[in-house]
């Protein structure tokens, strides 16, 4: 019975999608997906907001941060269409291997986790990260190790160490230089109140990408750090100068904008 309701609840989830492939395609690149992401978290924070779920400020952060995680997106892509088999292949082949796999070792009897097994997997975590860092340590410089520090600084952020994420990341940076590594370094950095050892490495990004938004709006957030508003006014007004009005970093910057002295 448990097997029977599995699959007929895949069915039913993938029927949704199949008025989508009887129409016909349209092309949309990245930035016209990532406003699209944007809007609906907008409209879903603004239900919160109006249902009580989340106060002012609260409401106010949420949108600075989904603001601030599109200027971070990846730079826009040419759209590109494509035959739609392998799409309505992969829709019929997941869910049926996935059944099939989960009927060999899955048990849908078994109780949730406890407390003390989620424990214990945050345990195990931290033991990889321990061993993460020893085969680093040892490792001789090179493409593998560089992408390992990265890892190792993505993985320490996530669990809010951001001076050994920012160690990870700075290693890497001087093993291999990349625009988009040295801007989440500098805002590791912008967070940690350490403006005089972001800024160079924003200028250098910028140098490569001179007009990339999210750099743009980083070097605006290390001139005003530094107290240097009139720099960072300059820099956040250019950057709006150059932006389409529908721009949704636009709000961001507009805000920076009014909180300069």
């Amino acid at each position: 019975m448990t097997w029977a309701f599995i699959a007929a609840l895949a069915a039913l989830l993938v029927l949704p999608l199949l008025p989508a492939l009887r129409g016909p395609a349209v092309a949309r690149d990245r930035a016209e997906a990532d406003r699209a992401l944007f809007q609906a978290q907008l409209a879903e924070l603004e239900r919160e907001r109006a249902a009580g779920r989340l106060s002012e400020t609260a409401y106010r952060d949420a949108v600075i941060e989904v603001q601030r995680r599109l200027l971070a997106a990846p730079a826009p892509e040419p759209a590109q269409t494509g035959s739609r088999a392998p799409l309505v292949a992969a829709l019929i082949a997941i869910p049926i291997f996935a059944i099939a796999f989960y009927m060999l070792r899955g048990e849908p009897n078994l109780p949730s986790a406890s407390f003390q097994a989620r424990q214990e997997a945050g345990t195990r975590d931290e033991l990889l990260l321990r061993q993460l860092r020893e085969r680093l340590a040892g490792m001789p410089q090179g493409e593998v190790r560089r992408q390992g520090l990265i890892l190792l600084g993505n993985a320490e952020r996530s669990r809010g160490r951001r001076s050994e994420a920012a160690a990870a990341w700075q290693e890497a940076l001087e093993a291999g230089f990349d625009p988009g590594l040295a801007a989440d370094l500098s805002e590791l950095l912008l967070e940690l109140g350490r403006h005089a050892e972001a800024a160079p490495l924003i200028a250098r990004a910028l140098a490569e990408l001179p007009q990339d938004p999210r750099l743009r709006f980083l070097a605006g957030l290390a001139e005003a750090a530094a107290g240097r508003s009139a720099n960072a006014r300059a820099a956040w007004q250019a950057l709006l100068n150059d932006s389409p009005p529908n721009a949704p970093w636009r709000p961001l910057v507009e805000q920076r904008l009014r909180s300069l002295p």
